[in-house]
């Protein structure tokens, strides 16, 4: 629940002006997440959410990117949420704790890879086509990588 409330912070302020935790609360309350301001508070924190100044001269919450890099956060979410990867001619099967794959799918979908038709999720699996055998057997090393750290 943690990781998929966080990835939903980190669309909300992707997509809203927040400019205090009580407007961050409210909103992911609005999306049916029962969290405390303590909750919302220690997210922050270990988010390493910033306050930036933005053009109308108010301050609202950012995702610092010097030290939280996307890359970064999927991997946390994939590491976490993930449980296995594999994959059959052209169709990746990525298999997640229940409930978490709408968030890693979105994950997914973010990235953008060459070679990745589309995805769809539904509660603890994903699909995703690929063109080619290969670009299926790349995206299974990589995403494996992903989850690891080990990104050398």
């Amino acid at each position: 629940m943690k990781t998929l409330r966080q990835t939903k912070i980190l669309e909300l302020i992707k997509n809203n002006s927040i400019e205090t935790q009580s407007d961050l609360l409210e909103m992911l309350r609005k999306d049916g997440f029962n969290v405390t301001q303590a909750t919302v508070s220690r997210d922050i924190k270990e988010m390493r959410l910033i306050k930036v100044l933005d053009s109308s001269g108010t301050y609202k919450y950012a995702y610092d990117k010097v030290t939280n890099t996307e890359e970064m956060s999927n991997s946390y979410l994939f590491s976490t949420a993930v449980t296995s990867i594999d994959y059959a001619h052209n169709l990746v099967v990525i298999k997640t704790g229940v409930g978490m794959a709408q968030a890693v799918c979105a994950a997914l979908d973010s990235i953008q890879r060459p070679g990745v038709m589309g995805s769809i999720a539904g509660d603890d699996t994903i699909f995703v086509a690929t063109r080619t055998e290969s670009a299926s057997a790349s995206l299974v090393a990589d995403l494996k990588k992903l989850i690891t750290g080990n990104n050398s």
